[in-house]
């Protein structure tokens, strides 16, 4: 009998921690900051709307993109993975999962002998730019899929990365290691910090000099310039483009990075950023989710609103790049908080 009641006390025991267990962490979770909190209704249909609309415009081959210079682009193909893999969806699971599986299929087939992600038959500007988001897609696709020919290919696309770095430590339009812009830089520097943590080898120093490269294009407001050699002109989109990537290098304080939020925090809401609108959504929610805190909860509602604002029924337009773009970067805004793709984590 005394057994009997020692054993049923010590079920009861256990089931009562499990409860409190339980309860502890419902509680952590359902914190009034939760970022989750931060996806309201209307923004949950309008994602909905626009991922629906977006997985309708994939072509034949998975790749996306219809404007002229970016038709079945390796970049905004990319772009679009990431878009779907924002709201869940992975390859094998997830409404989405038969979408992701074709964008990395295209994304395969684009890969040439030395790494390069670029398909030869389409006309593109700045190829380098669709190589590094390609990289930086089958990055984070890696660790969720058993398919060797992804780490195959993403090592040879970084290695290319790391061979094409100029002198000055930067990247421009094609892989060449000659030039060098901020643009190209950061998405270059996007791309390896998402190979590092899938577990592909980048030597440190390569990450030191893009970080060099970056901190030198800072002018004296704390903006950043294009090039090295180009005049002090400081842009907001760029600007929140290099915060961006020294976040993920690794630099998250000090006098770059305060003079470069006091600019951004500054221009922000600049309406001069012409057909950089969506590359300045992306980068600008992405510096200030990096910096956290109070100031994140305060801003997102407004690049959120200024998205849903915008939308043209179930996407968004974008005359120079496409709407499959646009669709893609306001939909990776929108569904930042939801905290799912490692490279956007902090």
């Amino acid at each position: 009998m005394n057994t009997f009641v020692n054993q049923s006390w010590r079920l009861v025991c256990h089931f009562l921690l499990f409860i409190l267990i339980f309860q502890f962490h419902s509680t952590l979770h359902a914190q009034p900051d939760s970022q989750e909190s931060l996806i309201d209704d209307q923004t949950e249909r309008a994602t909905a709307d626009a991922l629906q609309w977006l997985s309708d415009q994939q072509n034949e081959n998975g790749s996306f993109g219809s404007a002229k210079e970016y038709a079945q682009n390796v970049g905004v193909t990319s772009l679009c993975g990431l878009a779907f893999l924002c709201s869940g969806s992975v390859p094998d699971v997830g409404p989405y999962s038969d979408h992701v599986e074709r964008c990395v299929d295209f994304v395969l087939s684009c890969s040439n002998p030395n790494g390069y992600l670029y398909d030869s038959k389409a006309k593109t500007h700045g190829p380098m730019y669709g190589h590094g988001f390609g990289t930086m897609f089958l990055a984070e696709i890696y660790g969720m899929t058993d398919r060797k020919e992804v780490r195959d290919t993403l090592k040879r696309a970084v290695n290319l990365i790391i061979k094409t770095q100029n002198p000055q430590g930067g990247w421009r339009y094609n892989p060449v290691p000659d030039e060098a812009d901020i643009s190209v830089t950061v998405c270059q520097v996007m791309a390896l910090r998402a190979a590092r943590n899938a577990g592909i080898a980048v030597p440190k120093e390569v990450i030191d000099r893009a970080v060099e490269y970056i901190k030198k294009c800072q002018n004296p407001d704390g903006g950043f310039r294009y090039r090295l050699f180009d005049p002090a002109e400081s842009k907001v989109a760029r600007s929140a483009a290099a915060l961006v990537a020294l976040y993920t290098a690794g630099v998250t304080d000090g006098p770059v990075m305060k003079r470069g939020f006091e600019y951004l925090d500054t221009k922000r809401t600049a309406k001069n950023e012409g057909d950089y609108f969506f590359y300045t959504q992306y980068y600008g929610v992405q510096a200030y989710w990096h910096r956290g805190g109070e100031k994140w909860s305060e801003i997102f509602p407004g690049f959120r609103s200024k998205l849903l604002d915008m939308i043209q029924e179930n996407h968004w337009n974008d005359s120079v790049v496409g709407d499959e773009y646009a669709t893609a970067m306001a939909l990776i805004v929108l569904q930042l908080p939801r905290d799912l793709v490692p490279i956007f984590e902090r």
